[in-house]
């Protein structure tokens, strides 16, 4: 048998029993679209984690208070003890580093903003004039905050893209009075729109510079310090140098936390990739299911198709001619189902898309490929029993069969 006439008495095979070979190609179907789905939603969820932390700024290096004991960056890490506090000093200290580009103090709380009569509750951001460009952030309309000293209580206030639409409406936004707390504040700027970053709509923010913020919540401590480095060469240099800086500050004690946006990528990145290896490995195991599908329904072909199995041996067909015959028709059966799976997996892919559209959930080509790959091999693999049983068929008792 030549391979043209293997590939042709496998299709023949194939289509000569449509409900048999409709039952082996959806249980292979269903294999390959769970991989497909599963290891979309999970790179999805790396990629947009990813995403969202690169969107922070680059060459990043924040400053937390309190100290760290794991020697890592972990999810522990962004909820550390107090035991000292960091100030706007500090913060200015930190700027006079040599590596260091941009300084930005945080302090944060959470108030009431009216105005006109409206009124509603607000999340407070104290920083300074270098947070729009370390945060990478746009201005709508008018001006971001003065660059000025972070001890000046200026009464400004820059307004997200969502709060001014609520108090102002139409109306010009830009130069007007609102109340923050018990402090009328100017309006000098409004954001320009950029939705949710990490959990926190920055389009609710308002935004009011450091010392503003620190007075209204009758505080001198920061929350954060977010800091730029010139570049990513020099971010390894600049965390030496705050450990060096905030140690002499604190008579030798480094009570902060260093978080580098690159050690918290890459520990996303890690544990993600990993949990989309391990729900790709879940969902293959539905692939092993259907290749004992596909044995069982072949081992049944090879009683069925016995007669002609003996036919084909009294016409000079070898066993191994048979075993082909059979590993093919495994093949064909194999590819049909990755195929059919392949194309329900990219669209409930689409679904997941649809339905999470901030979530990035397209296949890799690893894991497209993979499964592919391993449909084929499955079905080829639990194809080789039934393709021996039916090679050792003798052909006087095949013929009798008749």
């Amino acid at each position: 048998m030549t391979p043209a006439d293997t590939l042709r008495f496998a299709t023949r095979a194939a289509t000569g029993y449509p409900l048999r070979t409709a039952l082996m190609v959806l249980a292979m179907s269903i294999g390959v679209a769970a991989v497909v789905v599963l290891t979309a939603l999970g790179d999805g969820a790396r990629r947009y984690v990813i995403d969202e932390f690169s969107a922070l700024g680059s060459n990043l290096v924040i400053v937390l208070p309190g100290r760290s004991e794991t020697g890592g960056v972990n999810l522990n890490s962004l909820v550390t003890t107090t035991p000292r506090d960091l100030t706007v000093s500090d913060a200015e200290a930190l700027r006079r580093a040599p590596h260091v580009l941009r300084v930005a103090p945080l302090s944060v709380g959470n108030s009431e903003i009216a105005f006109g009569g409206r009124l509603r509750n607000v999340l407070v951001l104290g920083t300074n004039a270098d947070f729009l460009e370390l945060r990478r952030y746009r201005i709508g309309q008018g001006r971001f905050l003065p660059a000025e000293d972070n001890t000046r209580a200026s009464a400004v206030v820059v307004l997200g893209a969502t709060i001014r639409d609520e108090l102002f409406g139409n109306a010009p936004a830009v130069g007007r009075m609102v109340r923050i707390g018990d402090r009328r504040l100017r309006v000098i700027g409004v954001m320009a729109p950029s939705g949710k970053g990490l959990g926190m709509n920055t389009d609710e923010l308002v935004i009011t510079p450091v010392a503003t913020a620190q007075a209204m919540f009758d505080t001198n401590t920061l929350f954060r310090i977010l800091i730029e480095a010139r570049g990513r060469e020099a971010i390894a240099p600049v965390q030496q140098q705050i450990e060096a800086l905030l140690r002499a500050r604190r008579g030798g004690e480094l009570d902060v936390t260093l978080i580098t946006q690159d050690a918290v990528l890459g520990t996303f990145d890690r544990i993600l990739t990993t949990l989309t290896l391990g729900v790709a490995g879940i969902a293959a195991i539905s692939l092993a299911v259907a290749g004992v599908l596909v044995m069982n329904v072949m081992l049944v072909a090879v009683t069925q198709r016995t007669p002609e199995i003996g036919l084909l041996k009294a016409l000079g067909a070898t066993g191994r001619n048979i075993r082909l015959a059979f590993l093919a028709e495994a093949a064909v059966l194999s590819l049909a189902g990755a195929f059919a799976g392949l194309a329900l997996g990219h669209a409930g892919a689409w679904a997941l898309r649809l339905a999470y559209p901030v979530l990035p959930a397209w296949p890799p080509d690893w894991a497209v490929l993979a499964a592919i790959g391993t449909a084929l091999a499955t079905g080829i693999l639990f194809g080789v029993i039934p393709a021996r049983r039916a090679a050792r068929l003798d052909p006087i008792q095949a013929l009798a069969k008749r």
